[in-house]
């Protein structure tokens, strides 16, 4: 029988990260992140030490405010709410021996609060935030002593949360680490500088982790269900010259890659060629290998756009992707920070991994960054009427639902940034996804004040309806 409506255990909500909404960086015992010596974001300097002012520092003082949030993303009707743990947080330096207890107090009062409102926790253990400390003493992920370093803290959260969250992610877009090492593993350099080799060994060791990390989860508590993610893009050949289809295949598996070993538990032969074709040569032991094959229990993606491949250098025109560019499409419009909008690549993307892996499909982030203007509201406060990110959002959930109908077993969709927060990519408010609107602007400057969006009361009627809204015409 065909799923023609979304079902009724599915997870609507959102996803924010601790390192761009938190703030209070320094606050009851934690120090500095990787993320804070990105004060310009992923494509700005590493700064060691971190400058005294830049966005990340106070974010959108969710620290403080995360009641009042967590109330607005009640009134929404989430079922689920995406959170990161700062690492930073809960061991400051990463190397202690005992966590940081008043890190691990204010995550407490956090699921109290979620709890409040019936909302469902999903955690991701590292979302681009590590201790600095751990960039500067041990070079980051490409030191292997971090793998038990990041052990300890996992099993640390899972022992004392197990009770509290089901839902677990291990490392945030983890493919992303051969774009922006430092971003994604603590690793100075840039990527195009760096050799090969150092950046696949800091993803095998961030693997293994990851590996390790589900079966420690499964023992603690075997209720608990560990996803990976993966920042997702469906890839298409610019034209049917074969070489261009073979260009998109290979380019497909730099993505696909990082699934694979996530959820078949080995490195695929075609990675066993590139590495020897190109003198890479990994320390893999026998224990990783065993390590390995604690295989996912679903697969979570980021999806914002699309991307093309051709094997013609005179065809290879950019477009602005998530982290790493992407070849402009010529059928596709783009948004106002230049990604190429594609609903119809969600479907594509959900089917294709349906197909590999026969795993359940999380989408944990998908959204559009825009300018917004706040305007009065008639009522005395106010809002922005944001119809361009309903558009979005509903073309993409009904790709979704086409997805759904094709027989993929999608658990849930937590958009990202449902409240606005400090932009990853260029470390801006001015591009905002959130429904709520957060009064700061790029200067720091602003109240701080929370608005809700026309998009607010479009994406509550959605979760009241289980979806069946988005297929009324929207004006």
């Amino acid at each position: 029988m065909i799923q023609d409506r979304f079902p009724e255990d599915f997870y609507w909500g959102g996803a924010i990260a601790a390192n761009q909404c938190e703030g209070a960086v320094l606050e009851d015992g934690k120090k500095w992140s990787t993320a804070d010596a990105l004060p310009d974001g992923v494509f700005g300097d590493v700064c060691i030490p971190p400058r005294e002012d830049y966005l990340k520092k106070e974010g959108i003082d969710f620290y403080h405010r995360y009641k009042e949030d967590i109330a607005l993303f009640g009134e929404m009707g989430f079922k689920m709410l995406r959170i990161s743990l700062a690492w930073s947080r809960i061991f400051p330096d990463g190397d202690e021996k005992e966590p940081n207890e008043k890190g691990l107090e204010f995550y407490d009062r956090l699921f109290d609060e979620l709890e409040k409102y019936g909302i469902e926790p999903m955690v991701t253990l590292s979302h681009y935030e590590m201790p600095l400390h751990l960039a500067e003493k041990y070079g980051g992920w490409g030191n292997r002593e971090l793998i038990d370093l990041y052990l300890h803290y996992a099993e640390t959260v899972y022992r004392r949360y197990k009770d509290r969250v089901i839902y677990w992610l291990t490392f945030n877009e983890i493919n992303m680490i051969l774009h922006a090492p430092f971003n994604g593993g603590g690793i100075m350099g840039m990527p195009e500088e760096m050799p090969k080799q150092e950046l696949y060994l800091a993803a095998h060791h961030q693997f293994v982790a990851s590996a390790h990390a589900v079966l420690l989860g499964h023992q603690i508590n075997p209720k608990f269900r560990i996803g990976c993610m993966i920042a997702g893009s469906s890839c298409y050949p610019l034209s049917p010259n074969p070489d261009d289809v073979q260009a998109a295949v290979e380019k497909d598996r730099k993505t696909l890659f990082f699934a694979d070993v996530h959820a078949r538990g080995r490195y695929p032969g075609y990675m066993m060629r590139y590495f020897e074709e190109n003198g890479i040569h990994l320390t893999i032991t026998e224990q990783d290998r065993v390590d390995l094959e604690n295989v996912v229990d679903f697969i979570s993606i980021s999806y914002y756009s699309s991307d093309c491949a051709t094997a013609d250098p005179s065809k290879q025109i950019k477009a602005r992707g998530n982290i790493a560019s992407a070849i402009k499409n010529p059928y596709l419009k783009v948004s106002d920070w230049g990604y190429q909008i594609d609903p119809k690549g969600l479907r594509y993307i959900l089917n294709q991994l349906y197909d590999r892996y026969q795993l359940p499909i999380f989408i944990v982030e998908n959204g559009v960054g825009a300018k917004d203007q706040l305007i009065p509201d008639g009522n005395g406060s106010y809002t922005v009427n944001d119809p361009y990110r309903i558009d979005f959002l509903r073309q993409h959930l009904l790709q979704v639902l086409e997805a759904l109908k094709d027989g993929v077993p999608v658990m849930g969709y937590t958009s990202w940034g449902p409240i606005d927060l400090v932009s990853n990519s260029d470390c801006q408010m001015e591009k905002r996804y959130g429904y709520i609107y957060v009064d700061r602007n790029d200067e720091g400057e602003g109240s701080l004040a929370r608005y809700r969006k026309r998009s607010f009361y479009w994406y509550q009627k959605v979760i009241a309806t289980d979806g069946e809204s988005l297929k009324e015409n929207v004006e």
